[in-house]
């Protein structure tokens, strides 16, 4: 019993940790890289970089209104998910 219970544990961890992974990855169904970057630019966004898939949606960093601004892009719509002012 003790056994089957360190197995069934042992399999959902792994079972979470390719999940997990997986996030990191753009999806079959994701928009591709280069629409979402027009998306962005029709949004008023310049200079966009370091676009990447990151736990389940697109992120990067752009220029808007003259402020460097991190933000977060729904990976099937283009649709922006969230913006904030760079920081760094």
């Amino acid at each position: 019993m003790r056994r089957a219970l360190v197995l069934a544990v042992a399999l959902d961890m792994a079972g979470s940790a390719a999940a997990f992974a997986d996030s990191d990855v753009p999806g079959a169904d994701w928009m591709p890289e280069d629409q979402v970057i027009q998306k962005l630019e029709a949004a008023g966004y310049t200079n966009v970089t370091g676009l990447q898939a990151d736990d389940g949606h697109w992120e990067g960093k752009g220029v808007r209104n003259g402020v460097i601004t991190e933000f977060e892009v729904n990976p099937h719509t283009g649709e922006l998910l969230k913006e904030e002012v760079d920081r760094d």
